[in-house]
């Protein structure tokens, strides 16, 4: 019982020292701490300084001889989603439509009106490949003039009223959508590039070799190499998620709980993604051929489940198998904790596919694990 408890506590003892040694190593690796840190803080700060929240604009030049006093140019300059430019000239909007450079082209003439009534007559020009922007540039105008002639016929009859209801809930951010993908992709290159590398160059210079001739067993490397990439993944996950709080407004619903919780499901990706790596390095010969295969397992990944864009984007057919890969169950869950405010408990479909998924990489990754 005791040789049990000296081996127990010599194999947390191990566990420790390796996952210390880890840790150092990957802060010291420009090539962890630029693909799993710097690039995710990147496309953050890119994407939620950028691109906002407020959608496209729609860019709209007037034509020199537009009336710009009246009440018609006025209601449609305070349309958020209308861009009004007032500086070209007519060259210039011919260039600029020619270049679809602008939705269209707006000119307003006041045609005299009757009994008093002034009358605007609004005259959109656009050219064939502006069609979709038109259509939306027409319904806001339409929905401008509608508003002004009931301000200013109150009592003409309608067909029907609209009347909106406002329901409290929060707004749904670009951030909200980003960060959680952004936090996916550094835990992906974290796990797949940082322990295929780490563990191939260990197994190369002997290192395993070494640690074979002791009482270490190979779920003492393994938990200490999971452990230093718990660190290393708190480290970045805590700066992101603060940098995407503080500066750009992302949404936790319970705060701090909704953070220790995001970090917990963290787990469920870790251990998938160094598991691939694992996998690599057993498998494979030489350091060159690392980058080319795990490009090859992880580029689809960073293009198909959702990272920068809506997977309903893709066709139907390609859907089903972007809703099978391990990142698309990861980075759904953190959005629906971080977002909708769920806990884990309540995501069976990602809990689900992401325990399937441990199963199968760390049985394939146990049977890859060579000690030289």
């Amino acid at each position: 019982m005791r040789r049990t408890n000296l081996l127990g506590g010599g194999q947390l003892r191990a566990t420790l020292t390796l996952s210390k040694y880890s840790l150092i190593a990957m802060l010291r690796s420009p090539t962890s701490v630029v693909f799993s840190l710097l690039f995710p803080i990147f496309f953050i700060v890119i994407f939620g300084s950028l691109v906002g929240d407020k959608g496209g604009v729609i860019k709209v030049a007037v034509t020199p001889g537009c009336d710009t006093i009246g009440p018609v140019y006025k209601a449609i300059g305070k349309i958020p989603s209308v861009e009004l430019d007032t500086r070209m000239t007519s060259a210039q909007i011919a260039e600029a439509m020619q270049k679809g450079t602008i939705t269209g082209v707006l000119n307003i003439v006041n045609d005299g009106g009757a009994f008093f009534i002034p009358h605007y007559k609004v005259t959109l020009s656009a050219a064939d490949s502006a069609s979709g922007g038109m259509k939306l540039l027409k319904t806001a105008i339409d929905a401008a003039v509608s508003e002004m002639d009931r301000r200013a016929f109150p009592r003409n009859p309608t067909l029907a009223t609209l009347k909106i209801a406002r329901i409290p809930g929060h707004l749904h951010k670009t951030i909200d959508f980003i960060l959680p993908g952004q936090l996916g992709f550094s835990l992906l290159m974290a796990g797949v590039y940082g322990s295929s590398f780490l563990l191939f160059s260990l197994r190369l210079n002997l290192v395993l070799k070494r640690l074979r001739a002791t009482p270490i067993r190979k779920r003492t490397i393994i938990a200490g190499e999971m452990l230093s990439r718990l660190f290393f993944h708190v480290i970045g996950f805590l700066i992101m998620v603060g940098l995407g709080y503080f500066l750009f407004g992302f949404t936790l619903v319970y705060g701090v709980a909704t953070v220790v919780e995001m970090m917990i499901f963290s787990l469920f990706g870790l251990g998938i993604f160094m598991g691939i790596g694992f996998v690599i390095s057993g498998f494979l010969q030489n350091e060159s051929s690392i980058t080319p295969v795990a490009n090859t397992i992880t580029l689809p990944q960073i293009l198909l489940c959702g990272l920068f864009f809506p997977i309903e984007s893709y066709p139907q057919w390609l859907q089903s198998f972007c809703h099978i890969l391990p990142l698309t169950f990861f980075v759904d869950g953190l959005r629906k904790i971080a977002f909708d405010g769920l806990h884990i408990w309540e995501l069976p479909v990602q809990v689900g596919g992401l325990s399937c998924w441990t199963v199968i990489i760390g049985l394939w990754a146990v049977r890859a694990f060579r000690w030289e």
